[in-house]
């Protein structure tokens, strides 16, 4: 199986990935967002935006 990020053999210490530097640009990538799922799921939304209103209104100032 190649490395997800370089296609590199893998290698077993970093197993899927070919190396540390891999494995750290892979964790870059969750980190950031690179991998989120988009919902487009409204109950989820107004629940967001309800928390978000709640949180401001709490917010000291």
């Amino acid at each position: 199986m190649p490395c997800p990020i370089c296609d590199k053999p893998t290698e077993t210490d970093f197993r899927p990935f070919c190396s540390k530097r891999c494995a750290d640009i892979d964790l870059a990538k969750w980190f950031s967002g690179a991998y989120a799922i988009p919902a487009d799921n409204p109950e989820d939304l107004e629940e967001l935006e309800q928390q978000l209103d709640a949180a401001q209104r709490h917010k000291p100032h």
